[in-house]
């Protein structure tokens, strides 16, 4: 073989040891997301969703409710506060001074407090999430007359938290308020189609 062949080969060879632990740093610094994170990117979505919601409903909506002795809108936005808050304290997680789990909901308050109390329940419980470790999650902890692990109870609060996120469309399209992630998506599509006109 010729000098140059075996240069080549040298070569060759090289960037194949090289690139072997390039390649073993890449996957571990990129592990699949787990249980965990799953839950905290879709408690994130249905925080986000709701956020919006509430800064667009106008406040004169919030005491809005659908018929007799069902929650107005105000009163949703405060149940998800409520559970986000009491339902970790079911496992030792402390909520606020003060917080009472059976009256949070009924508090007087306006929209601008609604909309602060609503974002801090789920900094307080996406906090109470992220710092549990794998084996806190599997603790057994008694919920409403039933045994679940707290895995199961944080999945129960991404379920509610999505569960009146549905309440609370219902509530902003009955009051003539499009959600503002749809409004964002018509726009595009408007500018879309008119730029497309305008091409043609």
């Amino acid at each position: 073989m010729s000098p140059n062949r075996l240069r080549i080969l040298a070569l060759v060879c090289l960037c194949a040891v090289l690139a072997v632990p390039t390649l073993a740093r890449s996957d571990d610094a990129t592990p699949a997301p787990g249980v965990k994170q799953e839950l905290l990117t879709w408690i994130s979505d249905a925080e986000d969703r709701l956020g919006q919601l509430a800064q667009a409903m106008p406040e004169s909506k919030y005491s809005w409710r659908p018929g007799k002795g069902v929650r107005s809108q105000g009163e949703v936005f405060l149940h998800v506060a409520a559970a986000n808050y009491g339902v970790p304290s079911f496992w030792g997680i402390k909520p606020p001074d003060g917080f009472d789990f059976n009256s949070y909901e009924k508090q007087n308050v306006k929209k601008a407090e609604i909309t602060n109390m609503l974002h801090d329940s789920f900094e307080h419980m996406k906090a109470s999430l992220a710092s549990a470790s794998d084996a806190d999650l599997e603790k057994t902890v008694d919920m409403f007359g039933k045994t679940t692990t707290v895995r199961g109870a944080y999945i129960l609060l991404l379920s509610h938290a999505h569960e009146h996120l549905g309440q609370s469309i219902a509530y902003a399209r009955t009051n003539g308020v499009v959600p503002p992630w749809t409004a964002k998506q018509q726009e595009a599509m408007k500018a879309e189609k008119e730029k497309s006109a305008s091409n043609k």
